[in-house]
């Protein structure tokens, strides 16, 4: 699972020309699911965008997380975050999740973010989406759940680098 996260004052999501989700100040979060994902690759990536401590405190520190703002957050299903320009120049997406698959994983990381943040939107799976967003910073950040899990699912201890 893949997480590109923007700190954003407001964002939006549209369908054919109307607005499907909003929010303002919080995280736009694309979300791209490969197959070998699971519900609890989902868990711990959910885990981790909760507890980004990416926003300025009195002292115009990162220090606060989403909660500590009440900020929102804008989901977007992106299987481009997956694209593999090693070769030519046409990206392929091979690696990206089947779409019952992503749908599926999608749905269920969207409810587990819910249990914790109030204002949680959404883009439509599989549509032609406009993205509209204003960066706060800027301020963006990747998650890669193959770095974030590493060594969970085994019990063996974390490398920190």
């Amino acid at each position: 699972m893949r997480l590109l996260i923007q700190r954003v004052s407001e964002g939006a999501v549209r369908v054919d020309g109307e607005v499907i989700g909003a929010i303002g100040n919080g995280f736009v979060v694309f979300v791209g699911i490969e197959d070998a994902d699971s519900e609890a690759t989902a868990d711990a990536m959910v885990k981790k965008l909760l507890g980004l401590r990416i926003f300025m405190d009195e002292n115009g520190k990162t220090n606060l997380d989403l909660a500590a703002v009440g900020g929102g957050l804008l989901l977007i299903s992106q299987f481009t975050l997956y694209a593999d320009c090693r070769k030519g120049n046409r990206p392929s997406f091979i690696r990206a999740g089947a779409p019952d698959h992503a749908s599926r994983l999608f749905d269920y990381f969207t409810d587990r973010c819910r249990t914790s943040v109030a204002n949680v939107a959404t883009g439509s799976f599989g549509a032609d989406m406009k993205v509209s967003l204003v960066n706060d910073g800027p301020f963006t950040v990747w998650l890669d759940s193959a770095e974030i899990c590493k060594g969970k699912a085994s019990g063996a201890p974390r490398q920190e680098h």
